[in-house]
This record gives structure tokens, C-alpha cells and sequence, in this order.
């Protein structure tokens, strides 16, 4: 009966100054809103940073040219990729599952009074599907290694492509102007949900031949892309390829010509740079929950003070040192909890507006509930102890003499 006879007691206590009361919850309120809501965007921002990256193939290993100021082909201009590179990774390396060599430019695409500018086209053989995981079609087909040999003009639009364009109609078999010129679209690729740059759904997709001979008028490749066997042999397999390159893709001076990216790499990288960021803004919103700690001390401090004669007046009845100690301390902690309780209610619904806001999932875990409780308890103990102590230290005589 004794802790709910204090508990009681502590709700009586905190009751009778409400406003004061509600003051001083606002700071851990704030402060675990702060917390939940930080925690709860940052890893909704990491899991939307990652579905981007998977979107476009997780076992994906790309070369890329770093372009020098040579002029000729080999030695010092050997910042550029040629066909036969391609043909040289598939030859020596094992561990590579699926390659091609692609070009990419910006073309105009037109369809009756409907155009769209700027429109990335990217030229490759038809296992791109497969490695930018864009194998699922809304219409039609992908194009073949048959309309590859061909330089047919075919072409495959992204989603939001299509919807510019066709606005919901049946685009397979239509004509579409590529630069003025007719192509056949054979296909259009199920939505992928990319934003920003290099957005899978604005691409446009043509073999590789037709594209570099017919559209751009490229004789060198942009990059070549390729997929590993698993993803464990990713690490494997990008320093087999750095290896097959760089015995002819050296300056003069011995420095690499070309970069070869892993994207398992980029996954593990956004993955920490996204925890950091979410440790960095929880520490951030900490700040707030301590400062209300500091609140609830001050408070409790104040509230010692008007309760002295109180204090001498149950100790002098018989009232022990702890009961005292225990009785100030609780009320401390009530006062955290609640606090915590309504901050992570208004934490989880930030984390929603803004959520939202961003257009990022929204993900509160139920570690980051039981954390953000469990500090704004620690508060209430830590801050509430030198309080409490002062209280449970009066003396009853000169307590109970306290004007």
C-alpha cells in the first residue's frame, strides 16, 4: 500500500499546480517527440535510399571512363571503352553472370502533337533488362539479340514515358519520332517508383547497335554494366575487371583511365551514412529531452522548498528518510513518463506529416519507442534524485520552523 499510497500522493502533488505541471512535462514532450520523430524519418529516408538503389540491381557492377586529355586511342587517351572491353570482361572474368557495353544520350520524342525533350535513351544489348532489374512489362516485350543484329528501330519506353505520351492507351506497335526518326515501340516497362536523377521510369531503352550507329553516332561506349554471379563475389569480381582493364587502360603517367563501381558498395555506403545521419539527429533531439531534465530538477527544487514545513511535518510524525527520498523521486518520474507517453504520441504523428511531406515511409520501431521511454525515465531518476535528497535530508525541527 505504501507505493500507492506515494503514488497518489505524487498525483495530488502534481495536480495542484497544473499549469506549472504542464510547463515542465513540455520539455521532455518536446524532447522524446523530438527523438521519435528524428529517428522515425531518418530511417524512413535510409529504407527510401535503399529501394532506390535496389531498383536498380543489386548484384549491378559498373565501368565507367575517366576521360583524359589525350588524343589518341591506347597509352594516355585510354579514357574510353570499346567494344572488345566488353568481350575481354565476359572472356576472363567468371564470376560475371550477364554484361553489355550501352551508350546514352538525350533525344526528343514526339507522338501526333505530344513531345517530350530531354529524354534519356540508352542504348545496350537486350540483358540490360535483366541487370537493371526491368524485366517486368506493362506492355509488350523487351527487344531481342535478333533485333540487335539487325539494328531494327525498335524501342522500350519507361513508365512515365509512356504515360506522357500514350496517356493510358495501348502503345505496343505505335510509331514514335526518336530525333525524327521512326521507331516501333515494342514495349513498356512496369512502373519502378525512381525519383530524381536518372530516373528508371523517364529512360527509353534501344539496342545497342541501333542506338550507336543509327540515332548517336558513337564508335566508343558510354560504360559497361554487367551483373555478378551473387552477391558475395561482387568484391571478386570488380577486382577481376579492374584487373582485365588495367593491363591496357593506364596513362603514360600509370594512372587507371576508367572506374569500376560496385553497387553493393553504394548500398553498404548509404546504409551507413544513413545510421549516422539517424544517431546524429537523435543526439540533436537528446539536447531538448535534457534540457527538460533540467526543468523537472529546477522545478522539483522549487517545489522542495514550498513544501518544507510539509516535509518537517511528516517527519516528525515518524515519516522515515527513504519514504521521504522515495515520495519526491517518484514525482519526478510521473512527471517524465507522462511526458514521454504524450511526446511519443506527437513523435509518431510528426514522423507521419512529415513522412508524408518527403514522400518517404514512414518507420518508427519499437526500439526507438522503448529507448525514447526508457530515457525520458532516466531523466526523471537522474534529475529528480538531487531533489529528492534535499527533501529527504531536512532536519523536522527547522523544517517545521521554515517560514
Amino acid at each position: 500500500m505504501e507505493i500507492k499510497d506515494s503514488l497518489l500522493t505524487a498525483l495530488s502533488a502534481l495536480s495542484a499546480n497544473r499549469l506549472r505541471t504542464a510547463l515542465t512535462m513540455l520539455g521532455v514532450i518536446i524532447g522524446v517527440g523530438s527523438v521519435i520523430a528524428m529517428i522515425g524519418i531518418g530511417e524512413g529516408t535510409k529504407q527510401k535510399s535503399m529501394e532506390q538503389l535496389e531498383i536498380m540491381g543489386s548484384k549491378m557492377i559498373t565501368v565507367m571512363p575517366m576521360w583524359n586529355r589525350g588524343g589518341s586511342r591506347g597509352g594516355a587517351d585510354s579514357g574510353r571503352l570499346y567494344p572488345e572491353d566488353v568481350e575481354d570482361i565476359r572472356a576472363s572474368v567468371p564470376t560475371v553472370e550477364l554484361i553489355t557495353g550501352a551508350v546514352r544520350g538525350n533525344v526528343s520524342l514526339k507522338l501526333g502533337n505530344r513531345s517530350r525533350q530531354g529524354t534519356e535513351v540508352w542504348g545496350a544489348e537486350p540483358q540490360i533488362a535483366v541487370i537493371r532489374n526491368a524485366t517486368k512489362m506493362f506492355q509488350g516485350r523487351w527487344y531481342t539479340m535478333e533485333d540487335e543484329y539487325n539494328l531494327n528501330r525498335v524501342i522500350v519506353l519507361g513508365y512515365t514515358v509512356y504515360e506522357e505520351l500514350f496517356e493510358g492507351e495501348n502503345a505496343i506497335g505505335s510509331t514514335v519520332k526518336v530525333n525524327g526518326q521512326n521507331f516501333e515501340v515494342i514495349g513498356v516497362v512496369t512502373y519502378k517508383g525512381g525519383s530524381g536523377w536518372r530516373n528508371p521510369d523517364e529512360q527509353v531503352y534501344m539496342p545497342l547497335a541501333t542506338a550507336s550507329q543509327r540515332l548517336l553516332g558513337k564508335t566508343t561506349i558510354d560504360f559497361i554494366t554487367m551483373q555478378a554471379l551473387r552477391t558475395d563475389v561482387m568484391l571478386y569480381t570488380q577486382e577481376q575487371v579492374e584487373a582485365v582493364l588495367g593491363r591496357k587502360r593506364r596513362s603514360a603517367a600509370g594512372e587507371e583511365q576508367f572506374r569500376v563501381m560496385n553497387q553493393q558498395e553504394s548500398i553498404e555506403t548509404v546504409e551507413q551514412q544513413s545510421n549516422l545521419l539517424s544517431m546524429l539527429l537523435a543526439g540533436i533531439a537528446s539536447v531538448s529531452l535534457l534540457v527538460g531534465g533540467i526543468g523537472i530538477m529546477n522545478i522539483m527544487l522549487v517545489s522542495v522548498t514550498e513544501r518544507t514545513r510539509e516535509i518537517g511535518l511528516r517527519k516528525a510524525i515518524g515519516a522515515q528518510r527513504s519514504t521521504i527520498l522515495f515520495q519526491f523521486l517518484l514525482e519526478s518520474v510521473v512527471l517524465c513518463l507522462s511526458g514521454g507517453v504524450i511526446g511519443i504520441l506527437l513523435g509518431y504523428m510528426a514522423t507521419r506529416f512529415v513522412a508524408e511531406t518527403l514522400q518517404v515511409p514512414p518507420i518508427l520501431h519499437t526500439w526507438a519507442v522503448v529507448m525514447a521511454f526508457g530515457f525520458s525515465a532516466f531523466i526523471g531518476l537522474f534529475f529528480g534524485l538531487y531533489p529528492a535528497m534535499r527533501a529527504s535530508n531536512l532536519q523536522p525541527i527547522e523544517a517545521l520552523r521554515y517560514e
